[in-house]
């Protein structure tokens, strides 16, 4: 994830965090690009690339694509330099460039794919983002954005400090001009600028006892990225440390437990360039 404008993103920019997207990305490789196919395409451009995870995803999974990648972060867009630089077979086929979502320094029709993910939460217009990428799409171009869906996180045992703390995250975004839902608009978002054949799809990870394994997985994961926001959350006073500590111990109980379940969808939506 990465912002686009000056709003404050909630996780930050640390080596640390850095290295957490980049599991990230390899821990929801499989769910999100179950059904994207940029084969056809050349020249995609990814906005909100960050540190480049997924960067590396689309430059693998599509060996003749270059991908063009957006982030306001020059700290970002360091780090995925040097990440897309190790990567075999990413040599010359990348760009990076620090600019603005709502506001892209490309010509109209430029690029004949567009990939955003875990993007639009994050910018207080996402409209007009999604605007300015049709407008440097080619007619006949793909757009697939991948986004949250907050209010579907579910945690069994009841783990009411989890809940409290999820709660402050949720409303530290809103408060910062972000949407964490925005998973669920993204069939109007898209519509209302005007894409076409533009197709929703709900993911969902669901896991209980009988893959423990994925379960405890899944859950790690899960308060790796929700305790990345601790320090900014207690600094602005959404939640005091008693709440990050004891969030922690539940979390670590729920791993553990052999009858826990989690669950988190997700929405993904695919939708045409037409002029």
């Amino acid at each position: 994830m990465s912002k686009t404008s000056d709003f404050p993103y909630l996780h930050g920019f640390s080596e640390t965090e850095q290295a957490r997207l980049r599991h990230q990305a390899e821990f929801a490789e499989y769910t999100i690009f179950q059904n994207i196919d940029f084969s056809s395409a050349k020249n995609i451009i990814e906005v909100g690339c960050g540190v480049g995870a997924q960067t590396e995803i689309l430059l693998r999974r599509f060996p003749k694509v270059k991908v063009t990648g957006v982030d306001l972060n020059p700290k970002q867009l360091e780090a995925a330099g040097d990440f897309l630089k190790s990567c075999p077979g990413s040599e010359g086929r990348f760009d990076l460039h620090q600019m603005s979502a709502d506001d892209l320094k490309f010509d109209s029709h430029t690029f004949d794919g567009a990939y955003l993910c875990w993007i639009l939460e994050h910018v207080p217009n996402p409209a007009q983002v999604l605007s300015e990428v049709r407008r440097v799409l080619r007619p006949g171009s793909e757009i697939v954005v991948t986004e949250v869906m907050n209010s579907s996180f579910f945690l069994d045992p009841y783990s009411p400090n989890v809940w409290k703390y999820w709660m402050a995250f949720n409303d530290y975004q809103y408060d910062k001009a972000g949407d964490p839902f925005i998973g669920a608009k993204l069939g109007n978002l898209l519509t209302q600028v005007g894409y076409h054949q533009v197709k929703t799809e709900v993911k969902t990870w669901h896991f209980d006892n009988r893959r423990p394994a994925l379960r405890k997985r899944a859950i790690h994961f899960w308060t790796d990225l929700l305790l990345s926001a601790a320090g900014q959350l207690v600094a602005e006073k959404y939640v005091d440390q008693e709440v990050v500590i004891k969030a922690k111990e539940e979390l670590d109980r729920v791993a553990n437990d052999p009858n826990a379940v989690f669950m988190y969808s997700f929405m993904q939506a695919r939708a045409q360039v037409y002029y």
